[in-house]
């Protein structure tokens, strides 16, 4: 039998306070190579798709993980630098993005992270990215919740 899980301020605090604000995106022209890197580079599993600071897609790591041949997977170097440079990630992003704003309650977030099976979720404001919510995110929320200790929001001095 499931658990009942204590929603305690999850459904109050709103994604603003938790959302990671320095992003790190990429344009639809860029290259699967630069996309690779950037993820690589920031130990992050998707990155938003943005013109103009208008989102307009997410790639992730396993789109460009599965757009690459799996001959290439067992080869290194020139053969994988050459096919990440000849598809851009316009070729296996994802165009109908599930956003929320800095307003959706963590409890909301969480939900659509889970029903979508998704690592993260941009966070949009008048047509604009302006964060980004992970799964991590929701987790340290939780656990600042549960322990009242060491766990602050991003970019906040910890106790």
């Amino acid at each position: 039998m499931a658990q009942s899980v204590k929603t305690g301020k999850l459904a109050t605090t709103q994604v603003a306070q938790w959302m990671t604000k320095s992003l790190i995106t990429v344009k639809p022209h860029d290259t699967l190579r630069q996309a690779r890197e950037r993820m690589a580079k920031y130990r992050v599993n998707q990155l938003p798709v943005v013109m103009n600071d208008k989102l307009v897609g997410i790639v992730t790591d396993r789109d460009v993980r599965d757009a690459y041949p799996s001959s290439l997977r067992l080869l290194r170097g020139r053969d994988i630098d050459e096919f990440g440079d000849s598809h851009i990630v316009e070729e296996v992003m994802t165009y109908n993005v599930v956003s929320v704003t800095p307003q959706t309650s963590l409890r909301e977030a969480a939900l659509q992270l889970r029903r979508q099976r998704f690592g993260a979720l941009p966070v949009v404001e008048d047509g604009k990215l302006v964060g980004i919510i992970t799964r991590s995110d929701l987790l340290d929320a939780m656990l600042a919740e549960e322990a009242e200790e060491d766990v602050s929001p991003p970019g906040e001095e910890r106790k």
